[in-house]
């Protein structure tokens, strides 16, 4: 028999992304994330790739109808306490997971365009359904350098170009924005955190490693996780950034190329 104070206690991560046959991104990056942060993760798949450490060499999209299906038959059974959103492959896909996302949870944007490897993940016709339809639904939104470039149209070399691309996405209706700096140069690397009011500043020291497979989606499930535990946004962040630096130092080295992170690393107060 189901215990339903451990149900209340235990909460739900919907992740709508696509599949890395390699483990190390997407789906399977936001599966084990939110795992091992306490949650329990449901997913919706927009597509499946063949990939690994080197490269994605194949990319099959389902249809958007299937995954408004796949979201709609967990909201209405399991129903959902965070969304992560990633990897969304084509405009029909964004106009129809924006018509069946729950208005009344906290939603993580990770604006997935170009995978680590180089790869385009996100087609030029689908980033205006993103500012359009996705943004100004995003609790946060997280873009690296090149994607918030991409969003914006500014250049971002500095940290009050990071604050300006952080306002700019605030503008377009997203509540906040972490604009991530580990395209940038140097040996310490900053993400700032853009919100209605304030700022927050994180940085850390650069780790030299070619190990950074799945990153973004593993710190974006990582703020969903904790969004859905109810920390509060910084919090959330700051956790997330303490997994993922943990996560890169403990990698396991699988792969020739970008390797992933190691997703079972424990940080403490995990369901805080």
């Amino acid at each position: 028999m189901r215990d339903d104070c451990q149900s209340r206690m235990i909460k739900r991560v919907l992740t709508i992304a696509g599949s890395d046959s390699g483990g190390g991104a997407g789906i399977e990056a936001d599966v084990k994330t939110i795992s091992a942060l306490g949650g329990y993760a449901c997913t919706s798949i927009t597509a499946v790739t063949a990939q690994n450490t080197l490269g994605v060499f194949g990319v099959h999209t389902l249809p958007a109808a299937f995954v408004r299906l796949s979201m709609e038959t967990v909201l209405a059974d399991i129903g959902v306490d965070a969304v992560k959103l990633g990897m969304l492959a084509n405009a029909e896909i964004i106009a129809a997971v924006a018509g069946s996302l729950p208005k009344s949870v906290p939603l993580v944007l990770d604006p997935v365009m170009v995978a680590t490897s180089g790869a385009v993940l996100l087609a030029d016709d689908a980033v205006a359904s993103v500012k359009k339809l996705l943004m100004p639904l995003a609790t946060i939104v997280t873009p690296n350098l090149p994607e918030a470039a991409k969003l914006t149209g500014l250049t971002l070399r500095n940290g009050d170009d990071y604050l300006a691309a952080g306002h700019a996405l605030l503008a377009m209706g997203a509540k906040a924005a972490l604009i991530k700096g580990g395209h940038g140069a140097g040996d310490t690397l900053t993400d700032m955190l853009v919100y209605e009011g304030g700022m927050e500043v994180f940085s850390h020291k650069r780790i030299d490693t070619k190990n950074t497979h799945g990153t973004g989606c593993t710190l974006a499930s990582a703020i969903a996780t904790g969004l859905a535990q109810d920390l509060s946004l910084v919090d959330a962040v700051r956790r997330a950034h303490d997994y993922l630096q943990a996560a890169i130092q403990l990698a396991p080295g699988f792969g020739s190329g970008h390797g992933p992170v190691w997703h079972g690393v424990q940080v403490k107060n995990l369901s805080a």
